[in-house]
């Protein structure tokens, strides 16, 4: 509990065996966090089986793509404030504090990976991919005329229950491009939205969307395209 308030942790997971139990019990070691949402999304590892030997809460996402397992969780989540992390090592529990302290003010607080003073020594953010995401996350400040955005895929955000019913039905996106639409969303129904730099350190693991050159060019092509659509989409 948060002030009274339930938080809620989702981690979409595809086969992240390596870290998943430590994971959790950071999260929840931070002693606000009262229920883990993990969404297993076809894994093919032992993720399912480390899960049932912690609290946290197993559920199975046949759609594949991190924007389906997320909507799953997000559907399944039962908290007030609802936190968006991974499981693969790259976040920290205790940045959940930095999260909620700006939770009575803002519907929703987004992570920023680019402070270079917070980008662990082997965290998969060079140079290329930082800019990347700073100006993907400029053109989405643009079109939308929202706060100052520096990090288009920072998957560590919160937002509270009653932020996300507002738009959480019109939510589409199944693959990887799922976060700028959040944003855009959130925007576009009134919901006060901040970012906030939060640690960023070395996955375990290989990742399945940064993890190639390609996986990052797609990824950047999708949310780009994603964010004209929207912008040039009529009855939002």
């Amino acid at each position: 509990m948060y002030k009274q308030r339930k938080v809620s942790v989702i981690f979409p997971a595809y086969n992240e065996e390596e870290n998943i139990v430590h994971a959790i019990n950071d999260f929840f070691a931070t002693g606000v966090v009262d229920e883990m949402i993990i969404v297993n999304n076809n894994s093919t590892d032992r993720t399912a089986e480390r899960v049932l030997s912690t609290q946290a809460i197993l559920v199975n996402e046949e759609k594949q793509g991190f924007g389906n397992a997320v909507q799953r969780g997000l559907r399944e989540a039962t908290g007030d404030y609802i936190i968006m992390a991974e499981p693969d090592g790259t976040f920290k529990g205790a940045d959940v504090f930095k999260l909620l302290s700006y939770a009575d003010d803002f519907g929703m607080v987004c992570g920023t990976r680019t402070v270079k003073e917070l980008i662990w020594e082997a965290a998969n953010m060079n140079w290329f991919i930082r800019m990347g995401n700073l100006v993907i996350a400029k053109l989405l400040e643009w079109l939308y005329n929202t706060p100052a955005l520096t990090d288009c895929g920072c998957t560590m955000r919160l937002i509270r229950k009653e932020a996300l019913e507002k738009f959480r039905t019109r939510l589409s996106v199944g693959g990887s491009h799922f976060l700028p639409e959040m944003v855009i969303l959130a925007s576009l129904h009134g919901v006060r939205l901040i970012e906030i730099p939060v640690n960023y350190s070395s996955r375990i693991g290989v990742s399945k969307i940064t993890g190639s050159l390609k996986g990052l060019f797609q990824t950047g092509l999708n949310m780009v395209l994603l964010m004209v659509k929207y912008k040039f989409k009529r009855g939002i």
